[in-house]
């Protein structure tokens, strides 16, 4: 991680310039009082009521009346271009976990890129938790083991960025001895059988989809 520009003792929410609802930004705000825009997210969060802190990216897409509203000094230009904003500014906070708006639901390349910077900034060194809130679904990058406090009946995807393997537990397809990889064989629509979920995997690559009202069970087990 670069040095921060953001560091704090409290959670941040994180609101990229996807469409975001109201309640989104109120879900992850409730867990991550600290708001900071990635670029064009500051118009988002203007448009909703609420000021970040910082907005950092290389601000191609802040808007000038954003830019007037914030002043300069919550404007944090990173005039590289071999990064995306969500990437810019994730690498840019200290804080206990991050919760990011505004990723999905918009053009389907800024999701990806988005899914992608997830997978890339839980590469790093200490990565502090991640987690991706969209309309339906809670997303994170699985770490090499995580054990989860779910439901029976609960929906548990799992989608492969990279070619890798993995054992389950508590699930009703387990996935041990499955070849995942992006072209070939993914996870998604796997079922909760029992309370505890235990997922490990050889390398790192998988993205862990939620039902969104389990946002609480995945921070926890992020955070253990």
């Amino acid at each position: 991680m670069n040095h921060p520009i953001v560091e704090s003792s409290d959670a941040v929410t994180l609101i990229a310039g996807g469409p975001c609802r109201k309640r989104d930004l109120m879900l992850a705000m409730r867990r991550a009082p600290v708001v900071v825009a990635a670029d064009g997210g500051a118009d988002r969060a203007l448009a909703l009521g609420v000021t970040p802190c910082a907005v950092i990216g290389d601000l191609d897409s802040v808007s000038k009346r954003a830019c007037a509203a914030l002043g300069a000094g919550r404007l944090h230009r990173i005039a590289e271009q071999e990064s995306t904003d969500f990437d810019k500014a994730l690498r840019s906070i200290r804080a206990p976990f991050v919760l990011a708006v505004g990723g999905t639901g918009g053009r389907t390349d800024h999701g990806l890129a988005v899914l992608n910077g997830l997978l890339t900034h839980a590469a790093t060194t200490d990565a502090m938790p991640c987690l991706l809130i969209g309309p339906q679904d809670v997303v994170f990058a699985a770490p090499p083991e995580i054990v989860l406090a779910l439901r029976p009946g609960d929906r548990l995807s799992l989608f492969p960025m990279a070619p890798l393997h993995g054992e389950s537990r508590g699930l009703c397809w387990p996935i041990d001895g499955l070849d995942f990889m992006p072209a070939g064989r993914i996870g998604t629509s796997n079922l909760v059988t029992e309370n505890r979920v235990e997922l490990r995997f050889d390398t790192p690559g998988m993205l862990v989809l939620l039902p969104r009202n389990r946002l609480d069970a995945a921070l926890h087990a992020l955070r253990r």
